[in-house]
């Protein structure tokens, strides 16, 4: 018996989903296949000018080179600031990491806390990478269903009945990457009170896209509802989706000393610090004109309005509107069991997407791959054009089934 010669930490997880739905898209569109790829969760618009302003400038003054490991002086500043104008939160620079991207800045947060079997309680529907992040750090993913009737979000109750004695962490997004759902200060501080009898548990919440919203209200924060769980919370962000800055990958992480001074340290020991005029241009988007934000979520909601009621009309299909973010997480319940034209049933959501990848050409991500089925992802970040025509072809290949 030949042994691997891959750490089990690294083969007890798996590609990212949605990277490997992207990566089928663009194979079939490079065999001649018209694909209609709502895949991605990417901005569609371009860094606004004077962030890439910044970029330029930076270079032409030579700020090319190592910045310090927690980030520049001038970007943490932009991040204190932020957090103080925005949500009411008050950090010392030595409290704020910058990293390459929200992604990094989470999984270094478990790396540097994880003892092997440790628990994460993460609500489903979540995004994709969360349980895998915990398995590659020797973790134990706790998942816990949150459907549909209770708006895709953690209850008190649920909460309650996840926690162990091995509960390291509790995990929210919010605005959640499938669903949209968006926590109120109410919700928050029902979970805050169950956190609060449970001084073993550590928070962590995900805010990227806290911006992006269609209700016209700031996205709360647990800290300001309950200031008394700061010393055991992460505040994981960054500027990808509210500045339309993926390419950029700037993240952030902000938290107690010790947490982010052990994550400084094993970033020194791995990844090192983040590209300079990348920090530089991320410190412009804080501290800049913030129109664009508001701008680009006018548009999200425009196609979010169109889509949703073009996916609606479609019998077998519907989706509840979603709150925030940049995706529909469409219910396709109606579709199991049904049988494509070329004889193959549809047996659950996973099936439903190839169907509709391979015969309509329109690509999207199956719920089993967020946790909770049956459904599928679909994102709104391209031209309503591209909208418009994937739900055209998606409802020409449901109208198909029998």
């Amino acid at each position: 018996m030949t042994t691997s010669r891959i750490a089990a930490r690294v083969r007890r997880i798996k590609p990212s989903p949605s990277t490997s739905a992207a990566d089928r898209a663009n194979e079939l569109r490079r065999q001649g296949k018209s694909i209609v790829n709502l895949v991605v969760g990417e901005p569609d618009f371009d860094t606004p000018l004077h962030i890439r302003r910044a970029a330029a400038e930076a270079m032409d003054k030579g700020a090319t080179r190592y910045t310090l490991m927690a980030g520049t002086v001038e970007l943490r500043q932009a991040i204190v600031a932020k957090l103080q104008r925005e949500n009411g939160l008050t950090y010392a620079m030595n409290e704020i990491i910058v990293t390459s991207g929200a992604k990094s800045a989470i999984y270094n947060a478990f790396a540097i806390t994880l003892e092997p079997g440790d628990e994460v309680i993460i609500p489903a529907p979540y995004w994709v990478s969360y349980p895998d992040m915990v398995l590659a750090c020797e973790g134990k993913p706790v998942i816990v269903a949150c459907p549909e009737a209770s708006g895709f979000k953690l209850t008190p109750a649920q909460l309650e009945a996840a926690i162990t004695p091995r509960t390291r962490w509790l995990l929210i997004n919010s605005p959640s990457n499938p669903t949209g759902a968006s926590y109120t200060a109410d919700e928050y501080r029902a979970l805050a009170d169950v956190l609060m009898r449970h001084p073993h548990v550590m928070m962590m919440t995900d805010d990227i896209y806290e911006h992006i919203r269609f209700d016209g209200r700031s996205t709360p924060h647990i800290l300001a509802v309950e200031p008394a769980l700061r010393e055991r919370t992460l505040a994981v962000n960054g500027v990808s989706k509210t500045y339309a800055m993926t390419g950029w990958r700037i993240g952030w992480a902000a938290g107690p000393a010790d947490l982010i001074t052990a994550m400084d340290t094993l970033l020194s020991q791995s990844a090192g610090n983040c590209c300079s005029i990348s920090q530089a241009a991320a410190a412009a988007a804080l501290n800049g004109d913030q129109s664009f934000v508001a701008e680009s979520v006018a548009v999200y909601k425009e196609r979010r309005d169109r889509t949703l009621a073009l996916v609606n009309a479609i019998p077998g299909l519907s989706c509840a509107t979603p709150p925030g973010a940049f995706y529909l997480y469409i219910d396709c319940a109606g579709l199991i069991g049904k049988t494509t034209p070329a004889g193959k049933q549809l047996n659950e959501d996973g099936d439903v997407v190839m169907y509709l990848l391979e015969s309509a050409g329109v690509a999207t991500v199956a719920g089993t791959a967020y946790g909770l089925s049956p459904y599928f992802r679909l994102s709104i970040a391209t031209s309503i054009e591209t909208l418009e025509e994937g739900c055209t072809r998606i409802a020409r290949a449901v109208a198909e089934l029998r």
